[in-house]
């Protein structure tokens, strides 16, 4: 009776062994439990300097979750890392699992995030505008400078024997940066346009920006638009003319009224958009003009913000339910960030901006 009663036990301890080496076993070889779900639409806006959110702080700069066919794609780092880990947590936002990573544009108000994103997800794709000698790293041929065989080669780059193509090094080192020139899909219906500003200030800036070609129509997100909003979309009509969603930054802050009028006029009947999202740098006068023009196609997209997508975009609040537009408290939010300081709110209105318009990427 002991003897039965002993084997009994022990071999009820093999097979708990034996079951738990195997859970183990398929737990190793598993898919991660979170998978991105491929009917998900969506964008979630992660960084912005206005805002409802009492979760989430408000900062200069563009950062965008955007979600669709199954690909989490994180759009621009936002200004600062410290707020750009913050504002992913308050959203319950996981930055280790992305398909890849695009950074419109090398200025700091967008890619300030990266330290964090770097920290958490450092084999990430990101692609990123390639410039001859970008803080994203570049190449180009050795032709490109003048040689002279005359000289001995201790007195010649490269001995006189330099490869034919030279790359240089990146601001972060090791990270599997895919440098873009030219418009290119990277994957089935998601492309990226590539342009160069001519705008005094930001003369030969390369910017990328994300276009999803969608069952009804394209969504178009911006980091800054530095190459200008309508090159942008005449650009990406040329993918798909139908242009459902514009989200981002439009480049308008200090834009004079008569540009904002023709933009915001080329947008609604030249190209025909369809919904307009606007955020970060396209000003409060364009935030002004382009819900007049758009009316209920023109939709809310503050920090924290979740922009369903679809035949007809929609912002959603923290309950799922939609938001309304842009209301007093977000634009006053959004002014404190344009004031700068205590000093600069004695200054008259158009002072202030002007005043601003040196520092405002």
């Amino acid at each position: 009776m002991r003897f039965a009663r002993a084997t009994s036990v022990l071999l009820f301890a093999l097979l708990a062994n034996v079951a738990l080496l195997a859970g183990c076993a398929s737990t190793a070889s598993s898919p991660p439990a979170a998978s991105a779900d491929a009917t998900k639409a969506q964008i979630t806006v992660l960084y912005d300097a206005f805002g409802k959110t009492s979760s989430m702080q408000k900062d200069w700069g563009y950062a965008a979750l955007v979600e669709y066919g199954g690909k989490r794609i994180l759009f621009d780092t936002g200004n600062n890392p410290d707020i750009l880990a913050r504002n992913a947590r308050a959203k319950g936002v996981d930055l280790a699992r992305l398909d890849f990573v695009v950074m419109s544009h090398r200025h700091g108000d967008h890619m300030g995030g990266m330290a964090y994103l770097l920290s958490v997800n450092p084999k990430v794709k990101i692609y990123a505008p390639k410039e001859g000698f970008g803080v994203y790293g570049g190449d180009l041929p050795s032709t490109f400078y003048r040689k002279d065989a005359s000289l001995p080669p201790e007195q010649r780059y490269y001995d006189g024997a330099p490869p034919e193509t030279m790359r240089f090094g990146t601001a972060w080192p090791g990270t599997d940066f895919q440098l873009i020139d030219r418009t290119t899909q990277i994957a089935p219906g998601i492309h990226l346009i590539s342009l160069v500003s001519d705008k005094p200030g930001t003369l030969e800036l390369r910017e990328l920006s994300l276009a999803i070609d969608t069952p009804d129509g394209l969504v178009i997100v911006v980091g800054c638009s530095h190459p200008g909003i309508d090159k942008i979309v005449e650009a990406a009509s040329k993918i798909n003319p139908r242009i459902s969603l514009i989200a981002g930054g439009l480049h308008l802050v200090v834009a004079k009224d008569d540009e904002i009028d023709k933009i915001t006029t080329n947008l609604r009947d030249t190209y025909k958009v369809g919904y307009v999202a606007p955020g970060h740098c396209t000003g409060e006068p364009t935030f002004a003009a382009l819900r007049k023009a758009f009316g209920e196609r023109y939709l809310y997209a503050g920090l924290g913000t979740v922009l369903a997508l679809g035949a007809r975009p929609r912002p959603l609040a923290e309950g799922g339910s939609p938001r309304v537009s842009l209301d007093e408290a977000d634009l006053e939010s959004y002014r404190m960030l344009l004031a700068g300081s205590d000093e600069d709110e004695h200054r008259p209105e158009g002072n202030r901006l002007a005043a601003n318009a040196t520092v405002v990427p």
